[in-house]
């Protein structure tokens, strides 16, 4: 099969999930073709398989804002006719589903049928997608996507509740390649974060509010009462500055090591002991998932996806949003003894199995079938019309 994927080509979930995807379909004998404005950071190589199409959106003095969305739906028009694409696969509903659409209508009227799967990541719904300015365009391109998945219960329910919808969603959680990680520890690269004798907790993320990056910090805070351990920040954004102010206010410096955006992310969480994730929401938990395949037990929230994905006193802890004191507390009772520790570590990589990327492709190959079956159906309608 021809797949075009469109994503965001950043560290976000959602391009991560895309190009994890594209390429485990390139290895089952699919040719992938990714359309975005940049090369997406987790596409390691282009193949045979893998193909990308840059989207140029040239600069125009009368537009204030480039038009992306324009630019998009004109090469995916190309490539489609070009590579004779046979399925359109959008991550994030803004603007990639809309931009979707303008090509499905722009292709039918040249005789071409192009089944488009939305899939929905979290605050395309949430956040974004929920603004009374997107909310019109979000609602009409998911119900005219031929196939919706959405990455967790929790999404579906939240996107069924606040739009109007007539279509389907099929729930496709995320997944992890668990056969990348073989939890290889070298000591030495270790002890470039810690001493031996220090447990090493760890949060990535985009470091935006609703990550709740104060609260990482004043769980550390309490933890390192207790339990000789250093805290490692890995990721950039908005809240980053607060969070090194705080850190110092704390006098906990010299304990917290801010690593910025990393290519290296899944070497920390091979030394890491706990992976802290407090965020206010989280459409899945994608983070945690890559800790717990890495054998990190997980202190989160209990909000959005995060209990379909971390399992209470098995892979780690779930506690209420804010709730600091509790979480500080399930922490330390992980990392007390080396007995402890390991059998969450265990119980979080045997979790993290569930997930196991050949699992769940298979679930959006038989979503692939599905929705070319239906535009077959389609073609053959048209044809009667005529």
């Amino acid at each position: 099969m021809k797949i075009a994927i469109v994503c965001y080509p950043t560290f976000g979930g959602s391009g991560v999930v895309a190009t994890e995807l594209g390429m485990a379909l390139s290895k089952r004998g699919h040719e992938i073709h990714f359309i975005t404005y940049k090369q997406p950071v987790r596409l390691e190589q282009l193949s045979g398989n893998i193909h990308f199409h840059e989207v140029n959106v040239p600069e125009y003095p009368l537009f204030h804002y480039q038009p992306y969305e324009l630019a998009l739906s004109s090469k995916l028009v190309d490539m489609v006719k070009l590579h004779k694409i046979e399925m359109l696969h959008v991550h994030y509903a803004i603007p990639h589903a809309y931009a979707g659409y303008m090509a499905k209508k722009m292709l039918e009227e040249e005789g071409i049928y192009l089944p488009m799967m939305t899939t929905l990541h979290g605050t395309d719904i949430t956040l974004v997608g929920n603004h009374p300015f997107y909310k019109p365009a979000v609602t009409f391109s998911i119900n005219n996507s031929d196939v919706v998945t959405s990455v967790s219960q929790s999404l579906k329910a939240d996107t069924m509740r606040l739009f109007k919808l007539r279509k389907k969603i099929e729930v496709v959680p995320n997944f992890i390649d668990t056969s990348k990680y073989s939890n290889s520890v070298s000591n030495c690269q270790r002890s470039m974060l810690a001493r031996g004798d220090e447990r090493i907790i760890t949060h990535v993320s985009n470091f935006r509010k609703v990550k709740r990056i104060d609260d990482v910090i004043m769980i550390f805070y309490k933890i390192q009462q207790e339990v000789k351990s250093k805290l490692v920040m890995v990721g950039q954004g908005p809240e980053r500055e607060m969070a090194e102010e705080l850190v110092a206010e704390l006098g906990i410096e010299d304990k917290v090591l801010f690593l910025g955006e990393s290519h290296e992310i899944d070497k920390v969480l091979s030394f890491s002991d706990l992976f802290l994730l407090p965020s206010e929401i989280e459409s899945f938990g994608l983070a945690a998932l890559e800790a717990m395949v890495n054998g990190v037990p997980v202190i989160s929230t209990n909000t959005g996806g995060l209990p379909e994905v971390n399992k209470q006193a098995y892979s780690g802890f779930l506690s209420e949003v804010g709730a600091i004191e509790e979480m500080g507390r399930n922490a330390i009772s992980i990392l007390k003894d080396d007995e402890t520790l390991q059998r969450f570590k265990t119980n979080a990589h045997n979790q993290a199995s569930i997930f196991d990327i050949n699992v769940i492709v298979p679930l959006y190959e038989d979503l692939y079938k599905q929705a070319l079956a239906g535009v077959q159906e389609q073609k053959k309608a048209a044809k009667k019309v005529f």
